[in-house]
């Protein structure tokens, strides 16, 4: 028995335009309207995946680490750690989790790793029992951010992680985990950042691919769009359309990280080679295999 069930972390807003990269506000506003300051409202969504004898988190969002100040630079809404309340309503807490495994590090996905903010004491590594799992190549990028993505990572997170002794790399292009086991497959992308890794999780009626920033909502799934915060825009559509072309054959879902309200959806496409997304599930859904 199985079980996938979403959760919602801490949300943010961000400026349309870098989000939506080269489309026009004219387009992406079709499907989310921007505020006053032209920031739209984004989730940092992760997934618990329940396996007799342990629980496996995908992800940890934004969290609440960041200052005061640095919220409001970076849209974050809340100053509690919404991961941890939505974990508590499920039963379980930061020490039930046995895996946790991250895409990649930038910190609205990784930064939930972290204790919330607090003026008297430095962030707190969580999730003590968990072994982490990351990308070999997206780990020698964090310690080694290009000026272009440096202000995406946590150095701090970087020496906790180092420092637990719980941390395990997976070379890219490897397709299996030895701890994750059967009924889970990695993919790999570069297009965003070198070495997203996305995990797939099988289920009876077909697979579901956390796909992270290589498909951050259902308005990306369109192929031209890409964000401004991509590495490698070209090649982030082609890996894209690799990802979507094999869901679309084996009736695969895809897991949306920041898309404020389509928390799951089925891949299709039409006749003319479009893509698009059939029976969206809003905010914290399960599955059961």
């Amino acid at each position: 028995m199985r079980s996938i069930t979403t959760l919602n972390g801490n949300s943010q807003k961000l400026d349309g335009g870098a989000m939506f990269g080269n489309a026009p506000k004219a387009l992406w506003q079709r499907w989310i309207q921007p505020d006053e300051l032209n920031r739209i409202e984004l989730g940092c969504r992760a997934v618990l995946v329940q396996e007799p004898g342990r629980n496996v988190l995908i992800e940890a969002g934004v969290g609440a680490f960041f200052s005061p100040d640095m919220k409001e630079r970076y849209g974050v809404q809340e100053a509690e750690h919404v991961l941890l309340d939505e974990l508590a309503k499920q039963g379980l807490s930061e020490q039930d989790i046995d895996i946790v495994v991250l895409t990649h590090l930038h910190f609205d996905h990784a930064g939930g790793l972290l204790s919330a903010w607090s003026a008297e004491q430095e962030p707190q590594l969580l999730f003590p029992n968990a072994t982490y799992i990351v990308g070999a190549e997206q780990w020698q990028r964090a310690n080694n951010p290009h000026a272009r993505d440096r202000a995406s990572y946590i150095p701090e997170l970087h020496r906790l992680l180092e420092q637990s002794g719980r941390l395990q790399l997976v070379e890219t292009g490897a397709t299996e985990h030895e701890l994750l086991g059967e009924g889970w497959r990695l993919h790999w992308s570069n297009g965003h950042t070198p070495g997203l890794m996305l995990p797939e999780v099988s289920l009876q009626d077909g697979p579901v691919v956390y796909a992270s920033d290589l498909i951050p909502g259902a308005p990306w799934v369109h192929l031209p769009i890409t964000m401004g915060y991509d590495r490698f825009a070209e090649a982030l559509i082609e890996e894209k359309q690799e990802l979507l072309s094999d869901l679309v054959a084996r009736n695969g879902r895809i897991v949306f990280t920041h898309d404020a309200k389509v928390a799951i959806g089925n891949v299709v496409r039409d006749e003319k080679g479009r893509y698009s997304v059939n029976n969206q599930l809003e905010n914290v859904i399960k599955l059961t295999r």
